[in-house]
């Protein structure tokens, strides 16, 4: 389709224009043309434009991506766009000029505004945020910051994040609490079957459940909303992993009515690598332990008693600011629409050829950007290595409890004839 000139992109108040997140650069002929693209594609549903290629190729253009690998492994960790890179650069840079004053006295002071910003986009209270490194950091915040006791029982996935998982054993050795692990069959479009498989294991003794958003090895969308229901029915807290899910596709945080929740910013968001973001529900605050020990208080009700992780590095958390704007510059909407679009597109090319086996559903409900595939009888290993040897095309074997495959993850800047050579890829292996 055709994109008409229609009104400029991003006019509503509150938001990032085109023209004030390009005006900080000098303009160079990329960021002209991303600004002509972003004014012409105004008006434009996102579901339309999920298959403009013109359009995407200049968002492509933000990205300094290697012409030599079609990086397919998004999933891992993303690439920032150029203004991310650019502001951690200058940022580091200053540091090193001066550090102790640079970055106590003068960047640590765009934190409170990073938090509003961060707090924003997740919809809840800045209260509710703290800025920290990963993921995974977030969740062991909360994991070991629960106020748990011997013959305490969590409920979790074995197909949930191994640093998840390792460190529930962990609080089980240490602690004597009980973790029942339930085992999930996927893909799944059975939302009762999903939300059935927690709920059974939910006893007397249960006090938390935790869930993950997103499965990583294979994308799967779990309804976190309903298995939360269920459990606060029950007196029960909830622990969101969000690492994939986080401004992957449109949600705010308080939708999913968890407790706990955690993302690594980037993944989705495209900030700097270490960059990561903790959430807990306000009345939650007060009783749970910080990670890293704080102030004489580790019982007190405010959020950023679990930002105490000594020095820092202040230029890559100030450059997440950049990356909130350039996922405001797209839009939620047509980022989810892409990236969804962009899954489907490699596996319905392939979805007719011999021995190919999806683990990944194809409905937008129950997936988005991630997808996997295998081979039947052939090992993930042997795909992965085929793709990357022959077409160079960079995806990850998944062997993981009951998924195994090779899971394939585009980005924004992902074109669909980097799909196609994907596709021409796993084609040539099934028939091999």
């Amino acid at each position: 389709m055709a994109i008409n000139n229609r009104r400029r992109f991003l006019q509503r108040a509150g938001m990032f224009s085109a023209t004030a997140f390009l005006g900080a650069l000098s303009q160079p002929a990329w960021s002209r043309n991303l600004e002509k693209a972003l004014q012409d594609a105004a008006g434009i549903a996102p579901a339309d434009l999920a298959s403009e290629e013109d359009f995407w190729y200049y968002i492509q253009q933000s990205f300094t991506v290697s012409p030599g690998i079609i990086n397919l492994n998004n999933g891992g960790v993303s690439p920032a766009p150029k203004t991310v890179q650019d502001a951690m650069k200058r940022y580091y840079d200053l540091c090193n000029e001066a550090p102790s004053y640079y970055m106590w006295r003068e960047l640590d002071k765009g934190r409170e505004p990073l938090r509003k910003n961060l707090a924003t986009l997740a919809g809840c209270s800045p209260e509710e945020i703290a800025i920290n490194r990963n993921s995974s950091e977030g969740l062991e915040t909360i994991i070991f910051g629960l106020q748990l006791k011997a013959g305490d029982e969590v409920v979790a996935a074995k197909q949930d994040y191994p640093n998840m998982i390792n460190a529930y054993k962990q609080r089980e050795a240490r602690d004597g609490i009980k973790v029942e692990w339930i085992n999930l069959e996927l893909p799944s479009e059975d939302e009762n079957y999903l939300v059935s498989q927690y709920v059974k294991a939910f006893t007397s003794k249960t006090k938390v459940v935790h869930i993950t958003h997103v499965i990583n090895w294979n994308g799967q969308i779990l309804p976190v909303k309903k298995i939360a229901a269920e459990a606060h029915k029950r007196g029960i807290e909830v622990v969101v992993d969000g690492a994939h899910s986080f401004a992957h596709f449109n949600f705010k945080i308080p939708d999913l009515d968890g407790d706990y929740f955690a993302a690594s910013l980037h993944k989705w968001l495209y900030a700097p690598i270490g960059s990561g973001m903790l959430y807990v529900k306000k009345d939650k605050i007060k009783n749970l332990y910080p990670l890293f020990a704080t102030s004489e208080n580790p019982l007190k009700d405010d959020i950023r008693k679990f930002e105490s992780l000594g020095t820092r590095p202040f230029f890559i958390e100030q450059a997440i600011g950049k990356a909130i704007e350039f996922h405001d510059m797209i839009g939620s909407e047509r980022k989810e629409k892409r990236l969804h679009y962009l899954k489907n597109y490699w596996m319905e090319r392939i979805r007719d050829v011999p021995k190919v086996k999806f683990n990944t559903s194809l409905h937008p409900k129950w997936g988005c950007a991630i997808g996997n595939v295998g081979i039947e009888g052939r090992k993930p290993g042997e795909l992965d290595s085929f793709l990357l040897d022959k077409y160079k095309v960079h995806t990850v074997s998944i062997t993981w409890e009951n998924i195994v495959g090779v899971r394939v993850t585009p980005n924004v800047y992902t074109t669909t004839k980097n799909l196609d050579v994907l596709v021409d890829g796993i084609t040539a292996f099934a028939k091999s």
